[in-house]
């Protein structure tokens, strides 16, 4: 019966909700770990009170794993029962009253224009080896172009197809997070980025960006060729694509763009999400002021 209320429940979030894959993995994954937790003791998710949860949430730090990893769990369960509250018939969520550690609060790693024009030379800088075909180092430019220029998302990146570039227009089309459509802006050197790439690769229709065998690149191999250019560069700490969407945002709010702005081209569903990104631009113009105004200190 629990197991058919948590394939019923899954199956609400990815057809109804448009949940991504990692999002369904990780609902799986908290139900499993509350259910492991109780063991023998578990007879069924009506039978579970606020006291259980609270216990578990006992456990889980005192196992010492993050906030963060302990708020993924709390969301997922607190979803699960609501659905058991609204389609189920559960009288009311036991989540609900369980007071949970407050965020961690890291701000974003940003990288300086400076070092994101030094990794976005490199695809063209390298010497061709043996084995590379002569399109992919136009394809990594193109890619790290566009993930700068447009703060996109690996999974966002990855799911485009040629036709969701408009270069008249100047912009691409973006599948997000729920299957929500958003229309971002591409700049000039991202253009151009794609066009060579596009017309040496032969490029014309179906998937975007290609892997060695022409099939849609794989995320693993986005990563990949992130870090063979980060350790190519003087950049002196890791980054990913996200840092690269990190740097987007925080730059744009740098030079005067709007919140609500950036919340857009972002595909931020709350604007309190892209809100961390005005504490990065606090903290740099806080460490600009320390280090250039004589009376700083």
């Amino acid at each position: 019966m629990d197991e058919t209320l948590e394939s019923d429940f899954l199956k609400f979030m990815e057809v109804e909700r448009t949940a991504s894959p990692r999002t369904l993995v990780n609902y799986q994954l908290a139900m499993a770990s509350c259910r492991e937790w109780r063991g023998e003791g578990f007879t069924g998710w009506r039978d579970l009170g606020p006291d259980d949860f609270r216990r578990w949430l006992f456990e889980m730090m005192k196992a010492g794993l993050s906030k963060a990893t302990i708020r993924l769990r709390f969301a997922a369960i607190r979803s699960f029962y609501k659905f058991l509250v609204h389609r189920r018939g559960f009288a009311k969520s036991p989540v609900a009253e369980v007071q949970l550690p407050k965020p961690e609060k890291k701000l974003p790693v940003v990288l300086t224009i400076a070092q994101i024009d030094e990794l976005l030379a490199l695809p063209l800088q390298v010497p061709l080896m043996k084995q590379t075909k002569p399109w992919m180092p136009l394809r990594d430019a193109a890619i790290l172009e566009l993930f700068y220029s447009c703060g996109l998302r690996i999974s966002e990146l990855r799911g485009l197809d040629v036709r969701d570039i408009d270069f008249l227009g100047e912009n691409v089309r973006v599948m997000g997070k729920g299957a929500k459509e958003r229309i971002v802006p591409i700049g000039g050197p991202a253009l151009a980025a794609l066009q060579r790439y596009q017309r040496e690769a032969a490029v014309t229709n179906g998937p975007l960006f290609l892997g060695k065998l022409k099939t849609r690149i794989t995320q693993q191999a986005i990563d990949l060729l992130l870090k063979k250019y980060l350790k190519l560069s003087s950049i002196p700490f890791k980054i990913s694509p996200h840092k690269l969407r990190h740097s987007f945002a925080t730059h744009l709010l740098d030079a005067g763009a709007d919140l609500r702005s950036v919340q857009s081209l972002l595909g931020h569903a709350s604007l309190s999400t892209t809100q961390i990104y005005t504490h990065v631009t606090k903290e740099r113009l806080r460490s600009a002021y320390d280090q250039a105004h004589p009376r700083a200190k």
